[in-house]
């Protein structure tokens, strides 16, 4: 039994940094209607951000705050240098998605030529080392931490998009960018500012998995990407806390594949109970079905 909870803790720690970069994905998703390719890149960016100021002597509290930043930041020149461009061309989104991914592989090169193809690690913390024993259930702090932080940046970006005013212009730019032209709201800095949040929860994602698994590579996004587009579509497209939930689902999914049957087939087993549930419900398993009205 104690095998059982221990998974459980795992699945929670894991699923939370899952559900951190979804939130990202879906919430670019949900307002401008497209997949930025690049999202992974954003993650990988703020795991090597938070890295360097690791190993500058930050405390990991700051640390984070400059992957959440950095990431931020990354995911706002995103837009000026793929998404803008093409919207003010009158490029269709999927040219945002091919052109994403283009821009995803050169900061992958980028990332090999500053930091190396080697995996690196951070630095050693006695503080996050300590870890108590429960029953028989290992509880690392560190995994705590990774889900504490976790709920404070869900339960921030819920508050933002609910009662600030950036938050009210982001929901009537996806309910209609025309209709927020007329009521005065500003598209360009308001799509900027979804960027901004979008990638500041990657690159905070990034530091949070990074110290979870203490791996940081140039190639740590791709899976990630993967895994967090497949988040999305579990919990209803544009649908952030069905991205929470699917989150935390495919974490612990992915754990117990590995505890009960075999490391090798824990994406197999994971992909292949989505691809089932999705035959099932399409639309993802927390999709609301919504009616716009001008």
């Amino acid at each position: 039994m104690s095998t059982f909870f221990q998974q459980v803790v795992n699945g929670i720690s894991l699923g939370s940094t899952y559900a951190v970069f979804a939130m990202g994905c879906t919430l670019i998703f949900g307002v401008l209607n497209i997949v930025n390719m690049a999202q992974g890149a954003l993650f990988m960016g703020g795991a090597y951000l938070g890295l360097e100021a690791a190993r500058l002597g930050l405390p990991a509290p700051l640390a984070l705050v400059v992957a959440l930043l950095g990431g931020g930041v990354l995911g706002v020149l995103s837009d000026l240098i793929v998404f803008r461009t093409l919207r003010a061309r009158g490029g269709h989104r999927w040219m945002g998605l091919v052109a994403s991914l283009a821009l995803a592989r050169v900061m992958v090169g980028l990332a090999q030529e500053i930091f190396g193809t080697q995996v690196q690690r951070y630095p050693p913390s006695a503080f996050l080392s300590i870890a108590w024993e429960i029953g028989g259930v290992r509880i690392q702090l560190l995994q705590v931490v990774i889900v504490v932080v976790s709920v404070v940046l869900m339960a921030l970006l819920a508050i933002t998009l609910q009662r600030s005013s950036t938050g009210r212009a982001i929901r009537t730019v996806a309910f209609s960018e025309d209709v927020a032209r007329i009521v005065g709201v500003p598209v360009g800095r308001t799509i900027m500012a979804t960027f901004f949040l979008a990638g500041a929860l990657a690159g905070a994602a990034g530091m949070l998995l990074g110290n979870l698994f203490n791996v940081v590579s140039p190639f740590m996004g791709d899976q990630m990407l993967v895994k967090g587009l497949t988040v999305i579509i579990l919990g209803g497209l544009g649908n952030v806390p069905g991205a929470v939930a699917g989150g935390f689902l495919l974490g612990l999914i992915e754990v117990f594949s590995v505890a009960y049957v075999s490391s090798s087939f824990r994406d197999a087993i994971g992909f292949g109970l989505i691809f089932l549930i999705l035959l099932v419900k399409p639309t993802g398993l927390f999709s609301r079905v919504e009616d716009r009205r001008a």
